[in-house]
């Protein structure tokens, strides 16, 4: 059977970080790590040069001139 300590961390330098539980020594845990998702959007536009970058890629496929076709069967 077992009991559940549950506790939020923040990772911190270099993807460490220290669990502290007020257990005896040579108690068998069991440790799962459950990471919050971040949202990629937010990710991919959090500098001003991904952003920039990311309209100008935008900017350039609104323009279909610039397309380039081909025929698969060829």
């Amino acid at each position: 059977m077992f009991s559940t300590i549950r506790k939020n961390y923040v990772v911190g330098k270099e993807g460490k970080f220290e669990v502290q539980a007020e257990l005896p020594e040579g108690t068998k845990i069991e440790v799962i790590i459950l990471v919050e998702e971040q949202d990629e959007t937010n990710y991919l536009l959090s500098t001003e040069a991904n952003h920039k970058h990311l309209l100008n890629a935008i900017e350039e496929l609104e323009k279909t001139e610039n397309y380039i076709y081909s025929d698969p069967k060829s």
